[in-house]
């Protein structure tokens, strides 16, 4: 239970399903954790919930340079380092095809998933400790198409060429980084994409989700925390620049 005994990690879309679910884990095994997101109420209500002194939270919109630089400065005056980084905010834009897909949509979504990315490894890496780790969520819509979903394919495509650059430019500091790419999540995202893509029937829309799902269901947020804390733990130390696919054989 103290696998990150003494470790500090920041978790950007800190009050999300995969966020909150991975701090509760992280906790577990004994890390202190910054939480990162936009809404200071819902933050405080995932703290609240969490219970427990070594969580903290901090209020930024990650496609900031200056909201970045905060966060950071809020968890080394807290706790001191940062051994961990789940470079994780992201929202799913809307559901229309290319000829039909919003410009503003577009550059909101490419401005969080993409640049928050970026923006996140620019700025926590410098200041992380050496042999950590940073954890990246791409989706199982990084590795392949989804009609009607072309800015968040196109920005989860982008987040794997970070990844394997960062990893080649801080393996020297023993500093790993890695994306996730899980498939549907029984998350508050995949509720709007169901009602975006069919705001009359989206049961339907999941059901037609998971038919392409081997396993038959959508993934629950604590088994996708289970594998970052894996790849934030030291039983991961070896593993750097990789795609970890957790798509209930979606991709198969």
């Amino acid at each position: 239970m103290d696998s990150l005994k003494n470790k500090v990690a920041i978790i950007t879309g800190g009050s999300g399903g995969i966020g909150k679910a991975t701090a509760k884990l992280f906790l577990d095994q004994g890390a202190k954790i910054m939480l990162v997101g936009r809404t200071e109420n819902t933050l405080k209500n995932v703290v609240k919930e969490l219970d427990n002194s070594n969580v903290k939270y901090c209020v930024a919109d990650v496609s900031k340079s200056e909201d970045t630089q905060n966060y950071i400065s809020e968890t080394l005056s807290i706790f001191g380092k940062i051994d961990i980084f789940f470079n994780n905010a992201g929202i799913e834009g809307a559901s229309k095809h290319i000829v039909d897909y919003p410009e503003d949509i577009f550059d909101k979504v490419i401005a969080i998933n993409l640049k928050g990315v970026w923006l996140g490894c620019q700025h926590v890496i410098p200041k992380m400790s050496n042999g950590g780790s940073v954890i990246i969520t791409s989706s199982v819509a990084g590795l392949k198409g989804f009609k009607g979903l072309g800015a968040y394919v196109a920005s989860k495509h982008a987040v794997i060429g970070i990844m394997r650059t960062a990893a080649l430019e801080n393996a020297d500091r023993g500093i790993r980084v890695n994306t996730i790419h899980p498939g549907p999540v029984n998350t508050r995202m995949m509720r709007d994409i169901e009602k975006n893509i069919s705001p009359d029937n989206p049961k339907e829309v999941q059901k037609g989700f998971e038919a392409n799902i081997p396993f038959g269901r959508y993934a629950e947020a604590n088994e996708i925390g289970e594998l970052v804390l894996f790849l934030a733990s030291d039983q991961s130390k070896y593993i750097t620049g990789t795609t970890h696919v957790i798509d209930g054989g979606m991709n198969a």
